[in-house]
């Protein structure tokens, strides 16, 4: 359990920030950016719980905001994952990364909710629902954080685990998913 006494350090004040690993980094680093999105998500994905959580117990969206609660876990594995460069040598297990498991996870709800909606035959606009309004918001800044870990990975293949811009792609697709069952 991380246990936290200070909560500033002053060690930022110059621009930079401690990795997962010990280095320091600008704060603008592509690393940086990449978990920084995703924690930003999970933050979006707070307001989602918050929203579904409102509604009776046992109902659909009752149900959402408890499967949303283990999703933020996992995404915040994957910032996790992001903040600790793959090290030359790194054992399996080793590190917290991004397991494909996770993925599958997501694919198997996308694949339960979506089974009783209709097929789309146009574009679907962000809104409807505070819940649907909150999830869209969510799968958008997911979105932005899959392409700043495409382009962390472009710039650091080998210190960047890919399966995080799966986890990240295929979440985004779900919460698209839950925005139409939300409404």
């Amino acid at each position: 359990m991380v246990k936290l006494n200070r909560i500033y350090t002053k060690t930022g004040d110059t621009g930079t920030t401690g990795l997962g690993n010990g280095q320091r980094v600008a704060k603008d680093d592509a690393r940086v950016t990449a978990y920084g999105t995703v924690d930003e998500a999970n933050a979006a994905l707070g307001l989602c719980v918050t929203i579904a959580a409102q509604a009776a117990p046992g109902s659909l969206a009752a149900r959402l905001a408890d499967m949303l609660r283990l999703v933020q876990h996992d995404l915040f594995d994957a910032g996790a994952d992001l903040c600790c460069p793959i090290e030359k040598g790194e054992k399996a297990g080793e590190k917290l990364r991004v397991q494909p498991e996770q993925t599958k996870k997501i694919e198997d709800a996308i694949d339960c909710y979506n089974a009783d909606l209709r097929p789309l035959n146009s574009f679907v606009l962000p809104g409807g629902s505070p819940l649907a309004a909150s999830l869209h918001l969510a799968r958008t800044i997911l979105r932005r954080a899959e392409r700043c870990v495409v382009t962390l990975h472009a710039q650091e293949p080998a210190r960047t685990n890919p399966e995080s811009i799966k986890y990240l792609n295929r979440l985004s697709d779900l919460l698209f998913v839950l925005s139409r069952v939300a409404n």
